[in-house]
């Protein structure tokens, strides 16, 4: 084979090698081709689909904007730092135009005034409510602001509606209630118009008609603050006070009796929770609860006067190691007049109960036959040094 004839033969192999190789740049720059447009159709669709979620997004923004500017309820946005930084219409009508910037404490302490629950404010002449959420990890916070002022008005009005009603219901009972006492005094009273009396027996009616007719007082002086309901005060009591104020009253009535007495809880946390309500009616609550206790004792027997704080109330109980309270009138105990002792008028868990109620509390009974009985009270309160009325500023309400 001549040298011409091998040359030919390889420029034919590298010839073959090189459209082999075109070929495939061929084939590949088609693939690159048809992957471009697809990408480019996909990119496309993508773009399209961003497009419309955010028109989406605007729109809902808009509507939600429409909202907040139409919601009755005020609704207060604060930055890490407790700024408002937004508010809608009704938030800057309750607080002025220029609430944006203000720090939220400052503002609180200026135009809200703590009432006897602990999310309720007063502002001028209206009662809100306030709720707080978390925003986002900066510490921004939103306060939702509801005007529950009618709200509250028919609320004070069901709980005298309801007063009233009871008095209807009571007023059978009530006279009988009457009668007696009354007609013993009336008896005594008689005697003690017979000429031939002695001096000693004379003494001794006037004190049974004198200790009848201070029952029928005290009857009617129960009767009336059933029926007015006890006017709520604003009034700051810490649970140590209050303690202390029920203990004056009814320390020399334990002593005499020989029934033993104990105060838990009146220390720490518990004894500095602070309640915000009517001194006077709490106290005469707690009173009316450690009386009943005393007189379901005998001599040698105990009563205690406990109290927790968690969660935002405080919990007091006042438990007595008397014969305990039969199931079957256990759901009776806080009827008006309704009553186990002879002398009873029947009014002092019902007054208690009512007292309890209109600061935001409740009363339950724990009484099992043969084991005493317990009445615990949950009251709304607040930690010592926690600002009731706004003016913490590590909470910003």
């Amino acid at each position: 084979m001549t040298t011409v004839t091998r040359e030919a033969q390889e420029l034919q192999k590298a010839f073959d090698v090189f459209n082999q190789v075109s070929l495939a740049l061929s084939e590949s720059y088609q693939a690159l081709q048809t992957r471009v447009e697809s990408l480019t159709n996909e990119l496309a669709v993508a773009n399209g689909e961003l497009r419309r979620q955010y028109e989406e997004k605007e729109a809902l923004s808009e509507r939600l904007a429409l909202l907040l500017d139409a919601l009755p309820a005020g609704v207060v946005v604060l930055d890490g730092e407790a700024r408002v930084s937004e508010a809608n219409p009704a938030a800057r009508a309750l607080f002025g135009l220029a609430v944006i910037g203000r720090r939220w404490p400052e503002l609180a302490r200026q135009r809200l005034a703590a009432t006897e629950a602990p999310d309720e404010w007063l502002c001028a002449a209206r009662r809100l409510a306030i709720t707080e959420s978390a925003l986002d990890s900066a510490g921004g916070r939103i306060l939702l602001i509801h005007d529950v002022t009618a709200a509250h008005a028919l609320k004070s009005e069901l709980e005298r509606n309801r007063r009233l009603a009871a008095m209807g219901e009571m007023a059978a009972a009530l006279a009988h209630q009457l009668r007696t006492p009354l007609a013993t005094a009336l008896l005594y009273s008689a005697n003690l118009a017979q000429a031939e009396l002695g001096a000693a027996a004379r003494v001794r009616f006037a004190e049974k008609a004198t200790a009848q007719l201070k029952r029928l007082e005290r009857l009617i002086q129960d009767v009336l603050l059933f029926a007015r309901g006890e006017r709520i005060g604003r009034d700051r009591v810490s649970l140590r006070e209050l303690f202390g104020e029920a203990t004056q009253s009814v320390e020399a009535l334990f002593r005499e009796q020989g029934v033993s007495f104990r105060v838990l809880g009146a220390t720490g946390e518990a004894g500095a929770a602070v309640i915000v309500g009517s001194r006077k009616a709490l106290a005469g609550a707690l009173v009316n609860l450690l009386e009943n206790a005393l007189q379901a004792c005998s001599a040698g027997g105990d009563v205690t006067l406990a109290g927790e704080w968690q969660a935002g109330q405080v919990a007091i109980s006042v438990r007595d190691s008397g014969a305990g309270i039969a199931p079957e009138i256990q759901g009776r105990i806080f009827e008006p007049f309704f009553t186990t002792r002879g002398q009873g008028t029947g009014l002092g868990l019902a007054i208690a109960l009512a007292v309890v109620r209109s600061h935001g509390g409740t009363m339950q009974l724990r009484s099992v036959l043969g084991h005493g009985c317990e009445f615990v009270i949950a009251l709304p309160s607040s930690p010592a040094g926690e600002a009731i009325d706004s003016t913490d500023e590590s909470d910003g309400t």
